[in-house]
């Protein structure tokens, strides 16, 4: 009895602590709801999908780049100060950077031999 009671709290306890941890999503975009979703909802999505943005992640330098990037090539205009920093802000905070999940590469001396033939090979 007491161990179902103590699997009771323990239950209860980690729920709770789930709820207070989950972020709302717009179930439109997907999109974090926070300071400044709107925002990047309504400038972002003119030209590609929300899912562009919460699959990437980037510091505030990050998430700049991005943005003058697709101005230089994309079309994007200037944004406002304002605007470009409330974006900023909110990308920063929801998309932030992420510890790598991936392993670093094999040094030269650890992988194999390649055995096909490349553009440095003597014919």
């Amino acid at each position: 009895m007491r161990i179902a009671r103590a699997l009771s709290l323990l239950s209860a306890l980690l729920l709770s602590l789930t709820a207070a941890t989950a972020q709302e999503t717009d179930p439109d975009t997907g999109l974090i709801v926070g300071t400044g979703w709107r925002e990047v909802a309504g400038t972002c999505t003119e030209c590609h999908s929300p899912l562009l943005i919460t699959q990437n992640a980037g510091n505030k330098a990050v998430w700049r780049s991005r943005i003058r990037w697709m101005q230089e090539t994309q079309g994007l205009q200037i944004l406002p100060g304002e605007l470009e920093e409330t974006i900023l802000d909110y990308l920063s905070t929801h998309y932030g950077e992420k510890a790598p999940s991936r392993r670093p590469p094999l040094p030269e001396s650890q992988l194999p031999a390649n055995p096909y033939p490349t553009l440095n090979d003597d014919d």
